[in-house]
């Protein structure tokens, strides 16, 4: 089959591939063998699945650091150095655990997930006390006419305003606070959550980290309260509590425990050439954490193999953000670009949360967060563009990627909630426009899942040609948005234009 290009085309390749300089952007120079030696390093068995707060972890973000030291990063505003710090907690689940109301029996690790606090059995009336929330700027208090001193304080999950993964993780520890503020000895949420229980089970019966927020590092009070998930035996059993009636339940937990853990989330910046407009910052983000080894990455694992080594996720989005660098710090856009490698998203989405409410660059000053995350591919001509048409960024998007042969997959796997699973749904709770590019995935099918979180996620199983192709487009993507003339926004009716027109006072 012949092919005959017409010189309107042509013109128009050759627009999209230089500056109005008519230099050729460095994007298009970026070099496959240096992308792949990143990738091979990020992955490799040495880091040991860069956990947060592991070794591999920390070798990883100094890796991270001097690559932007290499390419002449700016370090964040005040610092001489490119990290920040991210304070968390390590916490072990109870050993043991049991809850007893309306004669049903629950049992840690199968039916009930008690996350945190020590009690001895302990007989209390139980109380439903809605969401557990309270937001007096809203109008809301879930706790307004209940006494719940030392009752166990049964609730939905999320907020009234959320339900989503995202809303519900960050939900948690206010929702802990508040209840300890009440008096209560326990809270438990109600497993009503669109994910599997299993999934969710087997993500939290571990080990994990928490963040240390406000106070609450110089205290163990968090401790005292019992905090946990229920998933209920059958269908709207606990219905009649929710509707009044008054019930007794016992409670009890040995064995939870916690330690103090650092991370950084590794950040620098390149200012932008505009003079105006170089106060104005596009964030562009990948986390480079992972699961870990053996136990702490949740999969089946053998003697042979036990390293979660996340080639994939998200060491392709880690690897795509300093080919990025690369292309920025030879020739800026026209907006100055934040480079942010963050940990802590595998527990959470937490070190986004953590810079989100402690930015190193205020917020209204970061105008747009392209991010890069993804479980894995099966389509390998495509880019799959999470918040797609939300924006107003949809030609940068489609003309990033066509110019280096990939076509766009706007939204794909709707089922699985992607956008509010990564780390652009914190920038985005918080008003700033965001979109979330991954590699080519048309549904979480074996291909995707044979990879995902699995100890065979290794850097051999690796298309380098596309990674490179993926690569190129993100830095493309990004420069074009931020070249553009106009700021990009919510669109009118998108769940986050609110939060977006009151961060930027529009």
């Amino acid at each position: 089959m012949t092919f005959r290009i017409s010189l309107s085309f042509m013109i128009a390749v050759l627009f999209v591939a230089t500056d109005l300089t008519g230099q050729r952007a460095p994007e298009f120079d970026i070099q496959s063998s240096t992308l792949e030696a990143h990738l091979r390093f990020l992955a490799s068995d040495e880091l040991e699945g860069r956990r947060t707060g592991a070794r591999g972890n920390d070798i990883a973000a100094a890796y991270l650091a001097a690559q932007f030291k290499a390419h002449g990063l700016q370090t964040p505003p005040g610092q001489d150095h490119y990290y920040q710090p991210v304070p968390f907690e390590s916490v072990t689940p109870p050993s043991s655990a049991s809850l007893t109301i309306d004669k049903s029996d629950y049992e840690q690790g199968e039916n009930l997930l008690i996350m945190s606090g020590n009690i001895a059995a302990t007989k209390a009336d139980a109380v439903f006390a809605n969401y557990g929330w309270v937001d007096e700027e809203a109008g809301l208090n879930d706790y307004k006419g209940l006494n719940v001193k030392g009752k166990i304080v049964f609730v939905l999950p999320g907020t009234p305003e959320g339900q989503d993964p995202n809303a519900i993780f960050k939900a948690m520890g206010k929702k802990r606070k508040l209840a300890e503020e009440q008096g209560a000895v326990a809270l438990i949420e109600l497993y009503r959550l669109q994910f599997p229980w299993d999934f969710f089970r087997s993500y939290f019966n571990k080990e994990t980290l928490v963040l240390v927020e406000g106070d609450e590092e110089d205290s163990d009070e968090s401790s005292k309260l019992v905090y946990g998930w229920l998933k209920e035996k059958q269908d709207g059993q606990m219905k009649e509590l929710q509707e009044g009636k008054r019930m007794k339940a016992e409670i009890m937990s040995e064995g939870f425990g916690k330690s103090e853990i650092h991370s950084n989330t590794v950040m620098g910046i390149i200012e932008g050439s505009d003079p105006a407009l170089k106060e104005e910052y596009v964030l562009l983000s990948a986390h480079f954490d992972h699961v870990g080894v053996g136990k702490q990455g949740g999969g089946p694992y053998t003697a042979e193999d036990s390293i979660f080594n996340g080639a994939r996720d998200n060491a392709m989005g880690t690897t795509a953000l300093l080919g990025a660098m690369q292309a920025f710090a030879e020739q800026p856009p026209k907006r100055s670009i934040i480079l942010l490698a963050v940990t802590g998203e595998e527990i959470g989405l937490l070190g986004s949360r953590y810079y989100v409410d402690n930015p190193l660059i205020p917020l209204d000053k970061t105008v747009y967060n392209v991010n890069m995350d993804g479980a894995g591919y099966n389509d390998v001509t495509y880019i799959s563009a999470f918040g797609y048409g939300r924006t107003g960024t949809d030609r940068a998007i489609d003309a990033g990627a066509n110019i280096f042969g990939l076509d766009v997959l706007p939204n794909p796997i709707p089922e699985q909630g992607i956008f509010d699973r990564s780390d652009n749904a914190s920038f985005a709770a918080a008003g700033v426009p965001a979109l979330s590019l991954s590699p080519g995935t048309t549904a979480f099918d074996e291909e995707v899942s044979k990879y995902y979180h699995q100890v065979t996620d290794n850097p051999d199983t690796i298309d380098f040609d596309y990674l490179h192709k993926y690569t190129q487009s993100i830095a493309r993507i990004t420069r074009l948005i931020a070249d553009m003339d106009q700021r990009p926004m919510w669109k009118e009716g998108d769940k986050y234009e609110e939060a977006g027109r009151e961060l930027y006072n529009r």
